[in-house]
C-alpha cells in the first residue's frame, strides 16, 4: 500500500456522515439481526414508520408520541432512531424502559443490533469509549453516552442530563413520590434547544400517559386508500366484516363507498398510506396513531385477527387484551356504580349442592376481620366463567379456635357434582392484610400449603398480575394485583358476562360487591385510576371474591383429566362440624 493510498483512506475516513435523510440512512445503514426477528437483513420500512421517521428529522418537532398495537415494528424502529444519534449526530442519550429487566433486554437487543450492521459496528465496541468506563447499561462513543434506563427507579433519571430521550411501553411507567417519570426524563432536557423526545408505547388505559401524551399532539392518523373510491380513510375494527362462522374470509368494508376489499389488497393499500394531522395548532410535538390493522405481517391478516377476536370476546379481560395490543385502543376504566338490585335479577338456581355441570375447579377467598371470618366460593368453567356459589360468614373473635376450626371444615368439604363425582376446594387465598392478624392468617395456611390454602395480601397496580408469589425469603406469602382484579370483576359485570350467580347468595352479597366504583383522580397533575369505596357500604364480600379470583392462578392441573375425575362415581363426604384437637397444626 502506497502512502498515497494511506494519506486518501485517512482523510475519506476524517469526512462526515453523509448528510441523508433519516428514512434512506435507516434502510442504508441498519440491519435487523436473526435474533430480533424472522426476517433478518438490512432493515425496510413501512410506510407508517417512514412518516415516524420524517418527525424525527424535522428540526420544528421536539416531542413525538407514538399510540399503537403490538406486531407494527416500534421498538425495531426505536433501536433504529437512537443508533442514527449514535452514529450520525453523537449525543448524550436516554433509552428508558419500564422496569430495570427491560432496560437490560433493551442493551442486549440493541447491541445485536449495532454488531449485525456494518456500518454501525464497533461504535459501541469498547475501544470506542477512550476513558474505558462503558458498561452494558451506559456505553460511551465519541461524542456522546447512550444509557439505558428504569422508569422505575426514577432516582437514576435524576443524575443524567440528555439531548434524546427515547421511552418505551410508557403506559407501564409507574408514578412515584417523586412524580412522573415522564416529567423527570423531559427534565434531563432543558439544556438541549436542539432536543428530541419520543415516547410510545401501547394504550392500556383510557388514563393512561399514551393517550393523555397523544391528545396534547397534532393527532396523526395513518389513513389508507379505497381502491375501489380512492378515499383515504384509517382502518377501523368496526369495518372489518366476515360471514358467519368464516372469520378467515374477514375483509375491510370502506365506510365511504361500501366496497368489500379483501386481504390481499392491504399491501397495496398500506404501501399508498399517508398520515394526517387531526389537529392544527401543535406543530411541535407530533401524534401518531397505528394499529395492528395495517400492519403486513403475516400474522396480522385480517382473518387471523378476526379468528383471535372471537375468542378474546368471550371474557372482558381477554377483550381488552384484544383492544390493547391489536387495536392499539386504551381500556375504558371510569364506570358508573353498578346496581346491586341488577345483579340479583341475575340469580340462577345453583349452589354448593346443586352444582352446575360446567364447573371443573373450585377456589376460596376469605376476608378477615376482628370479630369474623368471610368467605366467598366459586367455581370455575373450561370456558373461564365464573360461578359465585357461596358467601358465608365464620363468627367468632379471629384470636380464637371457632372461626378458623370452621373455615377448616370448609376447606375440607366436597359436594356432588352432577356428572357423577365429587369434587372439593383446589385452591384458597387468606387475607393476611397489614394489621394485627398477619401471624395468626400465617398459622393457619402455612400447614395447609400442601391444600394450596395461602397466605395472601392484595396491592395496588392495575398493570399487577393476579396472583404472585413473593420474592421474601423470610416468610411464603402471595400478592394479589386487587386492582387488575377488580378491574376485571367490573368489567365482566358492567358487560353482564362471565359471572354468574347463585340464588342461595343472601342480599348483603350484592351490596358489597358493588361497593366501590372506579373513579380518575389527579396525583401530582398526572391521571391515575382508582378504586374508591362508596360511602357507607362495606366490602368484605368484594375483597374476598378477588382473592378467589387470585387463588385460581395458583391451580395448574389438566382440565380434561378433572371432567374425567368428576365424572368417575364416589360418594359425597363433609368434613365433621366439630374441630379436631390439634387443628391448628394441619391435616
Amino acid at each position: 500500500m502506497t502512502i498515497e493510498t494511506v494519506r486518501r483512506n485517512a482523510l475519506r475516513a476524517l469526512l462526515p456522515p453523509a448528510d441523508l435523510p433519516l428514512v434512506d440512512w435507516v434502510e442504508e445503514s441498519v440491519f435487523i439481526p436473526s435474533s430480533a426477528s424472522a426476517t433478518p437483513g438490512r432493515m425496510r420500512l413501512w410506510s407508517y414508520q417512514r412518516g415516524i421517521l420524517d418527525a424525527v428529522d424535522d428540526p420544528e418537532i421536539e416531542r413525538i408520541t407514538v399510540s399503537k398495537g403490538a406486531r407494527i415494528g416500534f421498538t425495531a424502529l426505536g433501536n433504529a432512531i437512537v443508533a442514527s444519534f449514535v452514529a450520525v449526530q453523537p449525543s448524550p442519550i436516554l433509552y428508558i424502559q419500564p422496569t430495570a429487566d427491560d432496560a437490560r433486554d433493551s442493551s442486549v437487543e440493541f447491541e445485536s443490533m449495532m454488531e449485525a450492521s456494518p456500518a454501525l459496528r464497533g461504535l459501541l465496541s469498547d475501544e470506542a469509549d477512550e476513558a474505558g468506563r462503558s458498561t452494558m447499561m451506559a456505553r460511551r462513543f465519541a461524542g456522546g453516552s447512550l444509557k439505558f434506563l428504569a422508569a422505575k427507579a426514577p432516582r437514576t433519571l435524576r443524575r443524567h442530563s440528555a439531548r434524546v430521550v427515547f421511552g418505551d411501553e410508557i403506559d407501564a411507567w409507574e408514578v412515584s413520590a417523586e412524580g412522573s417519570p415522564i416529567e423527570l426524563a423531559t427534565m434531563r432536557t432543558l439544556t438541549f434547544s436542539n432536543r428530541k423526545l419520543i415516547f410510545g408505547g401501547t394504550p392500556i388505559f383510557d388514563h393512561g400517559a399514551v393517550t393523555t401524551l397523544y391528545a396534547q399532539s397534532d393527532q396523526r392518523v395513518f389513513e389508507l386508500p379505497c381502491p375501489e373510491c380512492g378515499e383515504f380513510r384509517e382502518i377501523a375494527w368496526t369495518d372489518i366484516r366476515w360471514p358467519e362462522g368464516k372469520p378467515e374470509e374477514a375483509a375491510w368494508c370502506c365506510p365511504g363507498c361500501g366496497s368489500v376489499i379483501e386481504e390481499r389488497y392491504k399491501p397495496l393499500m398500506v404501501q399508498k398510506g399517508r398520515w394526517r394531522a387531526t389537529v392544527t395548532g401543535q406543530r411541535g410535538h407530533a401524534g401518531f396513531r397505528v394499529n395492528c390493522l395495517v400492519s403486513p405481517h403475516p400474522n396480522a391478516a385480517w382473518g387471523k385477527l378476526a379468528a383471535e377476536f372471537l375468542i378474546a370476546k368471550r371474557a372482558p379481560e381477554t377483550l381488552q387484551t384484544f383492544t390493547n395490543l391489536i387495536l392499539g385502543e386504551p381500556w375504558r376504566t371510569q364506570g358508573d356504580e353498578i346496581d346491586d338490585a341488577t345483579l340479583r335479577g341475575r340469580a340462577e338456581p345453583f349452589s354448593l349442592d346443586a352444582l352446575p355441570r360446567d364447573v371443573l375447579l373450585i377456589t376460596v377467598g376469605v376476608d378477615c376481620q376482628d370479630d369474623r371470618l368471610e368467605a366467598v366460593t366459586l367455581g370455575h368453567a373450561k370456558d373461564g366463567t365464573v360461578f359465585t356459589l357461596d358467601h358465608r360468614t365464620f363468627w367468632g373473635r379471629i384470636e380464637t379456635e371457632t372461626p378458623w376450626a370452621e373455615l377448616d371444615d370448609h376447606l375440607k368439604s366436597r359436594w356432588q357434582h352432577p356428572a357423577g363425582g365429587t369434587i372439593g376446594v383446589d385452591a384458597a387465598a387468606v387475607d393476611e392484610g397489614s394489621g394485627g392478624h398477619v401471624e395468626r392468617v400465617r398459622a393457619f395456611c402455612r400447614p395447609r400449603f400442601a391444600r394450596r390454602i395461602v397466605n395472601v395480601k392484595g396491592v395496588p397496580g392495575f398493570a399487577r398480575p393476579f396472583m404472585e408469589r413473593s420474592g421474601s425469603k423470610s416468610a411464603t406469602l402471595w400478592l394479589a394485583g386487587v386492582d387488575a382484579l377488580k378491574s376485571a370483576l367490573f368489567a365482566r359485570l358492567d358487560a353482564g358476562q362471565g359471572v354468574r350467580f347463585s340464588q342461595a347468595l343472601p342480599p348483603v352479597f350484592y351490596e358489597q360487591l358493588v361497593s366501590e366504583r372506579r373513579v380518575v383522580r389527579y396525583s401530582r397533575g398526572v391521571p391515575q385510576a382508582r378504586f374508591e369505596r362508596i360511602p357507607g357500604r362495606r366490602a368484605e364480600a368484594l375483597d374476598a371474591f378477588n382473592y378467589a379470583m387470585a387463588a385460581r392462578q395458583i391451580i395448574g392441573g389438566n382440565l380434561e383429566r378433572r371432567e374425567a375425575e368428576v365424572s368417575s362415581p364416589a360418594a359425597p363426604t363433609k368434613a365433621p362440624i366439630v374441630s379436631r384437637s390439634k387443628w391448628l397444626s394441619g391435616g
